[in-house]
């Protein structure tokens, strides 16, 4: 398996080890619910290097760019981060990722661990069919990515820079470590504030150490502490951020999971004539007044949790699918994402779930589930 440049970290914190995609990553340092807590109370750092990170320059950096996401790449600013999706011809959903501008001729594409090869692939695919001139060079085994994410974590890198702490959301800035530069942004995937920084691998340790001069990290009451994968996914969910493999596929059409504000069917509008791939299929999806299926959030009676490719059922039919379930640490009940009749995907509509033992009652909410106290 492959292994991050914080592995040895991992072991050190009795990081319990699992393979994700391919990579030796902690599922936990003990109780995930309390990892949960730890985030949503104070701060967490997630190991989150398996994620790829591909360099995209050149000339028609803008262009290739424009083709592959589903949002709109050529007004954005220096220093901002955009979440979109990368389609195939039918609208399914092959990555979601985040793409960050450092000029016209210059992005970062950060893909899913699982799905980095297929994506490096298919930006070749698209330069060699349209003639672009780009450069396209994978990061992710020379760089690390950790992510800091809770309340009190601005306080803290707040110590060490007074610029950090004034980024808007989805943006990022460059910091010189002796003579490596770090690109630090303001983005997440818990639901709460945070960073996510990168850097190369050879400095991981020494910029660990400046961030946390002041913090034990294996302290029992700590400002920040060690979280995992597991902790990683309940927040998500919480949250109503979607997961590739779950929420998100190849599969599923990407106008029913949830984040239409990450597709611009307009997009052949105006200063970019080419469509997306995908935006046509997707098009058509909506004119034929959206997708028969979409996706929900749900609250669960009792303390059994939902889990992925369970039916949900209505007056005694299948009405759609589990895709996502935990016992929510926050809301102290069984949640779950998972896709329902688009009829039916209203708030307080009363369905039973088949959990092959039993039928557990549920009901749709708004999602997300949770929101970061104001």
């Amino acid at each position: 398996m492959l292994k991050t440049p914080l592995h040895k970290l991992h072991l050190e914190h009795g990081g319990k080890m699992v393979d994700f995609a391919g990579w030796d990553m902690p599922i936990s340092y003990g109780s995930i619910q309390d990892e949960h807590t730890q985030v949503r109370t104070s701060g967490g750092m997630f190991d989150v290097s398996h994620m790829g990170r591909l360099k995209v320059t050149g000339r028609h950096a803008r262009r290739l760019l424009g083709r592959v996401c589903t949002r709109r790449i050529s007004d954005m600013q220096q220093g901002q981060c955009r979440y979109g999706l990368v389609c195939n011809e039918n609208g399914g959903v092959k990555d979601d990722v985040l793409v960050y501008r450092q000029d016209d001729t210059d992005f970062l594409v950060v893909v899913n661990a699982s799905n980095r090869e297929k994506i490096v692939e298919h930006f070749k695919s698209v330069i060699a069919a349209e003639d672009l001139v780009v450069k396209l060079e994978d990061q992710t085994m020379k760089t690390a990515m950790v992510a800091i994410q809770g309340p009190k974590v601005m306080d803290l890198v707040g110590r060490i820079s007074t610029e950090v702490p004034t980024l808007k959301r989805y943006r990022f800035t460059m910091k010189n470590l002796l003579i490596a530069k770090l690109l630090v942004s303001r983005t997440g995937y818990t639901g709460e504030d945070g960073v996510e920084v990168i850097l190369p691998s050879s400095i991981i340790d020494m910029a660990l150490k400046l961030l946390f001069k002041d913090v034990d990290l294996k302290a029992e009451q700590s400002d920040v502490k060690l979280a995992g994968l597991g902790a990683r996914d309940t927040l998500r969910l919480e949250a109503g951020m979607p997961l590739y493999g779950h929420e998100l596929g190849e599969e599923i059409n990407a106008l029913g999971c949830g984040i239409d504000f990450a597709i611009k069917l307009d997009k052949d509008e105006g200063d970019m004539p080419e469509p997306f791939i995908g935006q046509e299929a997707l098009k058509r999806t909506r004119d034929e007044g959206g997708p028969p299926r979409t996706l929900a959030a749900f609250v669960i009676e009792g303390k059994r949790t939902p889990r992925q490719g369970m039916p949900i059922k209505a007056d005694g039919n299948e009405v759609g699918i589990i895709t996502s379930g935990c016992t929510s640490p926050t809301l102290g009940m069984p949640i779950a994402m998972g896709f329902i009749d688009r009829a039916l995907n209203e708030s307080g509509t009363k369905v039973t779930i088949d959990s092959g033992r039993a039928e557990l009652d549920a009901e749709v909410r708004p999602n997300p589930l949770y929101k970061k106290p104001k």
